[in-house]
């Protein structure tokens, strides 16, 4: 089984790695799940070049920053339509200030994938369209893998 982790990345402190590398480490560890990580396939994917500067390029060289993210969004909604199983997605500020999250989980709703969102905001600040896209909401991880173990 695929888990697509889903969450904030370009406005996340840290990128988005912290959550995803533990996430995906239990998953390996307890499911025997695989986990395909964003933020490690971007920099498998981009050229040395492309990594360091993709995101300066946003302000500098408009159409290379959208050619770069375009690849990127093309891969990972490849992988989603293709391999994956269902979609684990950290909702918190990082994420409501991206694009990336909200279109993952729309695009995961419509191919029918089950949706796990871990959000510690109040329910009534998550979007209405967001909560529209989940199968099951959580307000931990710990939650989240409880309900995983006894899932699968």
């Amino acid at each position: 089984m695929l888990a697509f982790l889903c969450g904030g990345m370009e406005f996340a402190p840290d990128g988005g790695r912290d959550w995803r590398v533990k996430m995906r480490q239990w998953l390996e560890e307890y499911l025997n799940h695989t986990a395909y990580d964003p933020v490690v396939e971007t920099a498998r994917t981009m050229s040395p070049e492309e990594l360091q500067e993709f995101r300066t390029w946003k302000t500098t060289d408009l159409e290379r920053h959208r050619k770069a993210m375009r690849f990127i969004i093309n891969h990972d909604l490849d992988v989603m339509q293709g391999r994956a199983d269902y979609v684990i997605c950290l909702w918190d500020q990082a994420a409501v200030r991206g694009g990336g999250t909200h279109a993952e989980l729309t695009f995961a709703y419509r191919k029918g994938l089950p949706v796990y969102l871990v959000t510690e905001m109040p329910i009534e600040e998550v979007s209405g369209w967001v909560v529209g896209c989940t199968t099951k909401i959580f307000s931990s991880f710990d939650e989240l893998k409880s309900f995983l173990s006894a899932t699968y």
